[in-house]
């Protein structure tokens, strides 16, 4: 009865969770065309909107140099271009294309006919099952998503109040 309790709780399911993420991601990305890190760096400018390489580098978890070397070699495939920054003239940002939203676009279509080519070939209620598990997991990875994109303090720094 433990052993099942173990299997069932917040534990196991947050491992089930990441397996499951870690696995889709590995297996859904087209690595013929586009490197994960590129991919990713074209979705965060255009869900976010022009950034500075520096800023991009960070939020990628790549070192500058190589964020240069990756936005260098997206504007040579016309994915991205750079644009002045409207509150400092010296600065330039890195913008997504037309181009590039439609390089998105298709590979999230192709990743998603994939998915629903895989899914079909489960029994229905099983279908029904993983629909209701995606639609309760959906908001936390959400929020997962939506705590990373907070600025955090440097290590050591604690937040909140003192007495």
């Amino acid at each position: 009865m433990e052993e099942t309790h173990r299997e069932n709780g917040p534990r196991a399911t947050a491992h089930a969770l990441a397996e499951v993420a870690s696995a889709v991601i590995r297996t859904m990305t087209d690595r013929r065309g586009m490197s994960f890190t590129a991919a990713s760096t074209l979705a965060r400018l255009e869900r976010e909107g022009p950034a500075r390489l520096t800023a991009l580098a960070v939020a990628e978890g790549v070192t500058q140099p190589s964020m240069t070397q990756l936005v260098q070699r997206l504007e040579r495939q016309g994915l991205v271009t750079r644009v002045g920054d409207p509150g400092d003239g010296r600065v330039s940002l890195v913008a997504v294309t037309d181009t590039g939203r439609d390089v998105l676009a298709e590979r999230r279509r192709a990743r998603d006919a994939r998915l629903a080519e895989l899914l079909a070939g489960l029994p229905v209620e099983q279908q029904r099952e993983l629909g209701a598990a995606m639609r309760t997991a959906l908001p936390l990875v959400r929020r997962m998503t939506e705590d990373d994109a907070r600025p955090r303090p440097p290590a050591g720094q604690h937040t909140g109040s003192t007495r």
